[in-house]
């Protein structure tokens, strides 16, 4: 981490948690994020969904809602980028305040709600960058008044499909009241086969077919895994992302805001959203393509994801309190990882404990 990035992350915490953020993203406008000078060994290229990742590890959504600074985070070593959640129309979320650091537990909980500027806005935005490669998914969900949450994904498919490198479809979030119910077995195969009809037949005018993931939640039961799993392998769309923040509290219980509503983040969310992606790395099979998400805070937590059945690697929270300097030792976990295994590429290592962990229920 540079002197510079030190000094602003030391003002930054100073700051209330949104404000901090809203600050951090103008500052990495303005230059105050420095490319990486690390070069990335081969044996971190990864494989997803007819995509090639330099490496597995990227910016989760709600860090750039906007689409703002993808191309930073990218210059800085992420592997690829992910905007949003964006939804059809602008809206300004939940009432302030609304965002709570918990320090001692390296956590965060959250209640926005889905604030952005809209469609129109971001992709705009979008397409002036369109030129400067990289990997950048758009993660799209539904306006909270919206009268039709399958008509706002549809939406959002259809308006980003000339831009997106890939989709995340985003029916996870705890702030947006009812969109969760979106993850029950007739709701969900409803929106599925909406969404991949939808990117079907943009594909005929942009010409290639972008993948779509699913962002699921980590609260939910051994049943729904196996609902979920079932529905994802029939519906034609490509991967899973696991997980969303939790609205349990039993890893924070004793702290004085455990009781604010919204989701958590962090290192309390880690076991839980791992525990969730072994038993759905085993209910999807050995191939299909999760990204792993939920508590990554240093490299050999974020390996564990790996060997928990994650193909790519997701972070946000973990840079709050770890800085940028997380991206680099991440990377050198997987590498030397890669290395004492005798494999010839992270993928190799994917899955390897997930019959263990579902076994001891325990990451």
């Amino acid at each position: 981490m540079t002197f510079i990035e030190q000094l602003a992350r030391f003002g930054l915490m100073k700051l209330d948690a949104e404000r901090a953020h809203l600050a951090g993203i103008k500052g990495i406008k303005r230059g105050a994020l420095k490319p990486s000078r690390r070069v990335d060994k081969p044996t971190l290229r990864t494989k997803v969904a007819g995509l090639t990742f330099p490496n597995p590890l990227g910016i989760a959504a709600g860090f750039d809602k906007n689409g703002e600074v993808p191309d930073a985070l990218i210059r800085r070593g992420m592997g690829f980028a992910e905007i949003g959640t964006v939804t059809p129309r602008p809206q300004t979320g939940n009432e302030k305040p609304r965002v709570f650091r918990l320090k001692e537990e390296q956590a965060v909980i959250n209640r926005l709600g889905f604030n952005n500027e809209g469609h129109e806005a971001v992709h705009k935005r979008l397409n002036a960058r369109r030129l400067k490669g990289g990997i950048v998914g758009v993660n799209i969900g539904a306006n909270k008044d919206s009268d039709d949450f399958v008509a706002d994904y549809v939406a959002g498919i259809q308006r980003f499909a000339d831009i997106a490198t890939y989709f995340t479809a985003n029916i996870s979030s705890p702030n947006t009241p009812g969109l969760r119910d979106l993850q029950a077995t007739e709701a969900l195969r409803v929106l599925l086969g909406a969404i991949r009809e939808t990117r079907d037949k943009s594909a005929l005018m942009v010409g290639y077919k972008v993948p779509i993931f699913l962002k699921i939640a980590p609260d939910i039961t051994d049943k729904t895994i196996e609902t979920i799993a079932g529905e994802v392998l029939d519906s034609g769309i490509e991967g899973l992302i696991v997980s969303n923040t939790t609205i349990e509290r039993a890893a924070i219980k004793s702290h004085p805001l455990a009781q604010e509503v919204g989701g958590l983040s962090g290192k309390p969310l880690f076991e839980t959203s791992t525990l969730v992606l072994a038993k759905m790395r085993l209910a999807v099979g050995p191939h299909f393509p999760i990204i792993g998400v939920g508590g990554i805070h240093d490299g050999p937590s974020a390996l564990k994801k790996i060997r928990a059945g994650a193909n790519l690697l997701q972070v946000y929270t973990g840079l709050i309190y770890s800085g940028f300097d997380l991206i680099d030792n991440v990377k050198k976990e997987l590498e030397d990882a890669v290395e004492a295994s005798g494999g010839g590429s992270v993928e190799d290592l994917v899955g390897l404990d997930a019959a263990k962990i579902v076994k001891s229920g325990k990451p």
